[in-house]
């Protein structure tokens, strides 16, 4: 199967198909989050197999309901995690009937030809965005539903992976450089940033204004033909350093407090961490704090050294050859959680 990467999909006996989060996998099991359960009817189809989707959007508390649904119909797919000492969805590998990859996916619908018109757009998307920023192919990938094969032509969104910090800090600037010009690959408007904006206000402890402030950061999500688009940075093989039990996670409580970003070269991923210091938290062990850890994408690449920042989250002990602080914003646990520019 290979190492599972942020993004891949995974189909279990029963039909459940999962997505793959992060990069800290059990030796004998993917930690991943249910998506897709098989339902008559469903609004996502292959073959004469429907679909529903049981996470609306990926957030903690929407991740955290379907344990519910886990435990009372399927609970082989949730494991109390003695690394990260939390209860997480996962899938033993015994249970895996089909492991999805979005660089094979991809690399299928563009040499062997798109089969409708949604694959034609994600086929012309990817040639022009590799053309532009000079990545190969095969530094993409596709995920979400037409990485499984249950996508709709009339609905769906494209959702695409990108391979490496070098890969993605160039596709970065391509997109940013199409905003100055008027193409088939746009940016959103402002009237959809207000929309986007709007439509989250309930899910996150920000406000308006600074959401919109966030829609304005945000440069790897775009339109292509009236059909919206997605970008997400997944690390390679060679970028994943940690193995699963070389450090232990221990949750300490709520935090709240302020610091300077120090580093920001690991926030393009998910996770995305940042360096901080000079913090200030009400919190006696804050000033130890070195680490923000977001498991909320929203918070993704959106900071750079030297911003102050004010967040919310759980403080968690990193045990291992070496022990810090870190906060994490948008794991179990941490609601409800925030990093934000400080006024």
């Amino acid at each position: 199967m290979g190492r599972p990467r942020d993004r891949d999909f995974v189909e279990t006996l029963e039909g459940l198909l999962f997505c793959v989060v992060g990069y800290l996998h059990p030796p004998d099991r993917v930690t991943a989050y249910l998506k897709y359960v098989p339902e008559e009817g469903g609004k996502w189809r292959r073959g004469e197999t429907g679909y529903a989707r049981v996470l609306p959007y990926y957030h903690v508390s929407q991740v955290e309901n379907t344990y519910d649904y886990l435990r009372e119909s399927h609970p082989r797919y949730l494991f109390s995690c003695p690394v990260r000492n939390i209860t997480v969805s996962s899938v033993p590998l015994e249970y895996v009937k089909r492991y999805y990859r979005p660089g094979e996916r991809l690399a299928s619908i563009v040499e062997d030809g798109p089969r409708d018109d949604l694959e034609y757009r994600l086929r012309d998307l990817v040639t022009i965005l590799t053309g532009l920023s000079e990545l190969k192919a095969g530094d993409l990938g596709v995920t979400g539903s037409i990485l499984t094969g249950s996508h709709s032509p009339d609905f769906s969104d494209m959702d695409l992976t990108v391979y490496g910090a070098d890969a993605s800090l160039r596709l970065k600037g391509a997109l940013l450089e199409m905003r100055e010009e008027h193409g088939t690959v746009r940016p959103f408007t402002s009237a959809k940033k207000e929309v986007w904006s709007r439509g989250r206000a309930g899910r996150f402890p920000l406000s308006f204004g600074e959401l919109m402030e966030f829609a304005e950061r945000r440069w790897n999500y775009g339109i292509f033909m009236d059909t919206y688009f997605s970008v997400h940075p997944v690390r390679t093989d060679d970028e994943i350093t940690e193995e699963y039990g070389d450090h232990t996670y221990t949750q300490l409580g709520a935090v709240k407090g302020r610091g300077v970003i120090s580093d920001s070269s690991e926030s393009i991923y998910l996770p995305a961490l940042y360096g901080v210091e000079d913090v200030e938290s009400e919190n006696p062990l804050g000033s130890q704090i070195s680490e923000l850890a977001s498991y909320e994408g929203l918070y993704c690449d959106m900071f750079d050294p030297g911003d102050m920042v004010e967040f919310s989250g759980v403080l968690e002990k990193v045990s291992g050859d070496a022990e810090y602080l870190r906060v994490v914003i948008g794991g179990a646990g941490s609601e409800p959680s925030y990093v934000k520019r400080a006024l």
